[in-house]
């Protein structure tokens, strides 16, 4: 009896191993499947990205193109508009911002209820705004005397940092989280709106960002400051906006504007996959590329 049960027994045994070999080849052939198709997913999103990032650059060159035209008649204006036209499949969108329209953190300091207002409009509280004004300016300035409400290195070594003002102008504008009081959350907010390559004391309102005509115009409401947003960037080329009045009633105007331009370039390609750059670039000269132009800080924005 135990003998003839050994051939049922031995089948039974060798079936249940082919199942799970059928099992583990089932699980090791999905695995490649999911690796194979992630791998593709992977290829396929950076080859996208790759595609639109070069798309963007080529917006960005052509934005320098545009401010370089002789004709103010045909030339981009640089007042934050946004310029949409399509490259090969790509979408782009471009945003160019005169640097003379923003607040330059090396010179506002003559005018420190500049800074203040800044703050203020972003919601830190009035005292705290000052305070912040009056860092940002001992951080620049060569003395030791502290401002009423400023900071040296008293305070950043009270404040339990290693490092003291710089008694020197900003080398970057990233450089402003290092005064004590400044956030990330809070530079994030004002960094569109600030730079340290126009050398004026306050902005060309004819190129001013929303942010930094609300500093300029404190007592305006947000809805006063896009109307007048919305006045400037409907004037056509080479058009002054003398018939454009700021909320206290004042001729906006542009003035020459500068030679230094904040460039956004968006692409997007059908499929959704986008890409941003964002630069600096100043107009003249010649850089070591033989470009007409010199690149001052680059950024490659998000991806998706």
């Amino acid at each position: 009896m135990i003998g003839r049960g050994r051939p049922g027994n031995e089948r039974g045994v060798a079936f249940v191993l082919v199942l799970w070999v059928i099992a583990m080849l089932s699980i090791m052939l999905g695995s490649f499947a999911l690796i194979a198709r992630t791998e593709n997913m992977q290829s396929r999103h950076l080859f996208d990205t790759t595609q639109a990032r070069y798309a963007a650059e080529a917006g960005l060159n052509l934005a320098i193109f545009e401010l370089r035209k002789p004709d103010p008649l045909d030339r981009w204006i640089a007042d934050g508009r946004p310029y949409r036209f399509g490259f090969g499949d790509a979408e782009i969108e471009i945003a160019i911002t005169d640097d003379s329209g923003k607040i330059d953190i090396n010179a506002a300091g003559n005018n420190g209820d500049l800074l203040t207002n800044l703050f203020v409009t972003h919601g830190v509280a009035l005292d705290q705004a000052q305070a912040l004004s009056d860092a940002m300016q001992d951080w620049i300035d060569p003395d030791d005397d502290t401002r009423p409400n400023g900071a040296e290195i008293a305070q950043y070594k009270a404040a339990g940092l290693s490092y003291g003002p710089k008694n020197a102008p900003f080398d970057t504008v990233s450089e402003l989280q290092q005064v004590l009081g400044m956030t990330y959350d809070l530079y994030r907010k004002i960094e569109p709106a600030i730079t340290i390559y126009s050398g004026r004391n306050a902005p060309n309102a004819g190129f001013a960002n929303p942010d930094a005509l609300q500093a300029m115009y404190p007592d305006a409401t947000p809805e006063q400051i896009q109307a007048l947003v919305q006045q400037l960037q409907s004037q056509p080329p080479g058009a002054q906006p003398g018939g454009v009045l700021a909320p206290d009633g004042t001729p906006v105007m542009a003035g020459g504007g500068g030679l230094t331009y904040s460039v956004k370039s968006r692409a997007k390609l059908p499929n959704g996959a986008s890409t941003v750059l964002d630069a600096t670039i100043r107009m003249g000269g010649v850089s070591a590329a033989g470009r007409p132009f010199v690149i001052l800080r680059w950024r490659d924005g998000e991806t998706s």
